[in-house]
């Protein structure tokens, strides 16, 4: 397809409902190796965790051979294999909550063809609106995008973003191939790169199991709340700067600046992954520490 073809998928929409089960926001809680995984009814879910809940579910015999759902409904038909969460900027209105039912409107906002220094890219942005029946309300603005097959051994860039210096306070965390399973069931997420070792390094190309994306996320959010519980996060944008393989460590580190808080994951001593949060109003003293 080419750019003009493209132009008619803009506008496309769909909707999807679902619970916020107690049982799933435990599992992860548990997957972050939380001491104290007890979920209440009526609890806020913490940021971003809705990626949980309402994803697509595809049948069997309707994905693609990566394991994601076949293109041509709501994403385009791109014919390009390789797909990748390249990040999201979100808005938390106010909160989603356990127990409630939820309702994601989602829109393609813009598709744009690109050429980039590893072949043809494909960049769709979906704004999502999640919202509950108690007024609950977050806004996910999700950049996707798609690339051509990889060329070489290791598609994974060879460009290294330094280090910006030192932090407030950080954490490592080595994901291994069953935290990667549990999230990839707790998502509905298909794809094969995340637990597929023969298909990750034969077809894709990876030296490793990736981890995802919002994965790497949430681990961001998950550092910053441990140190502030209390707070409360009106935004939060993540960018991601070059694919994470197992076996890894991910040191997760927060700095506090001028009017939002930045974070970053590394890898291998290059950046992986950025982070930008801003905070809604006040909060308890910022050194209280999680139980």
């Amino acid at each position: 397809m080419d750019a003009a073809n493209y132009q008619d998928w803009i506008g496309r929409s769909e909707t999807a409902e679902d619970i916020v089960t107690s049982a799933a926001v435990r599992a992860l809680r548990a997957t972050f190796d939380h001491e104290d995984v007890t979920v209440h009814e009526g609890d806020p879910l913490p940021p971003a965790w809705h990626w949980m809940f309402t994803n697509p579910i595809a049948r069997q015999s309707q994905l693609g051979p990566e394991g994601h759902p076949e293109r041509g409904t709501f994403f385009p038909p791109i014919e390009l294999p390789r797909r990748m969460w390249a990040g999201s900027r979100l808005e938390f209105r106010a909160p989603l909550r356990v127990g409630e039912r939820i309702t994601r409107r989602s829109r393609i906002a813009s598709i744009q063809p690109k050429t980039g220094s590893t072949g043809a890219l494909v960049f769709v942005t979906v704004r999502h609106e999640i919202t509950s029946g108690s007024g609950g309300c977050t806004i996910d603005e999700q950049n996707i995008v798609w690339r051509e097959e990889a060329k070489g051994a290791n598609p994974v860039s060879a460009r290294r973003e330094a280090p910006p210096g030192t932090s407030d306070f950080s954490r490592t965390v080595e994901p291994d191939p069953v935290m990667l399973f549990r999230f990839s069931a707790l998502t509905f997420n298909g794809h094969r790169i995340h637990y597929d070792q023969p298909y990750v390094t034969q077809v894709e190309g990876y030296p490793g199991l990736v981890v995802h994306g919002p994965l790497v996320a949430l681990f961001m959010l998950d550092l910053f709340t441990r140190h502030h519980p209390y707070a409360q996060i009106a935004g939060f944008e993540f960018s991601g700067k070059r694919p994470i393989t197992l076996p890894t460590a991910m040191p997760a580190h927060c700095r506090r600046e001028a009017g939002h808080y930045a974070l970053w994951v590394e890898a291998e001593g290059a950046v992986a992954s950025t982070g930008r949060l801003t905070l809604a109003g006040a909060s308890k003293p910022e050194g209280a520490e999680n139980p």
